[in-house]
């Protein structure tokens, strides 16, 4: 058994650094990773002040990041009656943020390879085996590309479906 007797400040720093460094795996940076780890796990909506104060970070990387955090639609700004400060929140349903995470990857990463995938394996071939080959090989991997693509499509276009519910908890 397990004993762990960190407390809330470490936690919560060992969790945004951990989610920060994950982050830059999955093709965003450190800091915009960050920033979203620490509006997810907050309780209530955080300044920009406050973001840039909890990661030493500049106005402008704040700034920047939660635009581009806000762009994806995981990142929402909030007014509070009578502050002149912006605050913000991240979406904390999980089976939302994964669908629009999902989603802004597909129209960034994908759809591009795709137009890449469609472009080379079209190509005007004067039909040796070596570039028979590459059309072979580069149309497969269109049509596999492809067909992942549009069955992400389904999961995210139903993601109220019982079904599409328990494929996204797999996926997990």
């Amino acid at each position: 058994m397990y004993i762990c007797l960190m407390e809330f400040k470490e936690a919560k720093n060992k969790f945004v650094q951990t989610w920060g460094a994950l982050g830059s795996q999955w093709g965003i940076n450190k800091t915009m990773a960050q920033i979203h780890a620490l509006l997810m796990i907050s309780h209530e909506p955080v300044s920009m002040e406050d973001i840039m104060e909890e990661l030493q970070i500049s106005r402008g990387n704040a700034s920047m990041n939660l635009r581009a955090l806000m762009d994806w639609g995981i990142v929402y700004k909030e007014y509070k009656a009578g502050e002149r400060r912006e605050f913000f929140t991240a979406e904390k349903d999980l089976d939302e943020l994964a669908v629009k995470i999902s989603r802004e990857r597909s129209k960034r990463e994908i759809k591009p390879a795709l137009k890449v995938l469609k472009e080379v394996s079209t190509m005007k071939s004067d039909g040796t085996e070596a570039e028979r080959h590459f059309v072979d090989q580069t149309t497969k991997l269109y049509d596999f590309v492809l067909k992942a693509d549009n069955v992400l499509d389904k999961i995210t276009e139903y993601k109220d479906n019982w079904l599409a519910k328990l494929v996204i908890k797999i996926m997990k």
